[in-house]
């Protein structure tokens, strides 16, 4: 249940997202909550082996290398889910940024594997 959730409000920090940047396109809603439920495997499956391997020039960039990270995986779902796409790489990074204050604004993190309380 608690991954219906995140979907769902992942979902909407999307949509809401989509709406505040212009170089963000997503087709209806529910590409959307697909995006969302997307960016959540990825988070669980690719993105722990990213961090991993890009460790040094993380720690190099005090962390920023992350929104790097967040963007590229945008950019992977550009390519997979029809109905989404991303104008560039700058656009994705800011959607990436906008996304996670959405997101933490509703206290929804789009990685499931942290307890949420």
């Amino acid at each position: 249940m608690n991954f219906l959730v995140k979907i769902l409000l992942g979902g909407i920090s999307v949509i809401i997202a989509e709406y505040l940047i212009p170089g963000i396109h997503i087709d209806t809603a529910v590409t959307g909550f697909i995006l969302a439920a997307f960016i959540i495997l990825i988070n669980i499956t690719l993105k722990p082996i990213l961090i991993v391997l890009t460790l040094p020039i993380t720690i190099l960039t005090l962390g920023l290398f992350l929104l790097v990270i967040n963007a590229l995986m945008f950019m992977l779902a550009d390519r997979i889910i029809p109905g989404f796409q991303v104008d560039g790489f700058w656009w994705a990074v800011l959607f990436a940024i906008v996304v996670s204050i959405i997101n933490s604004l509703f206290g929804n993190s789009l990685n499931p594997s942290k307890p949420s309380q």
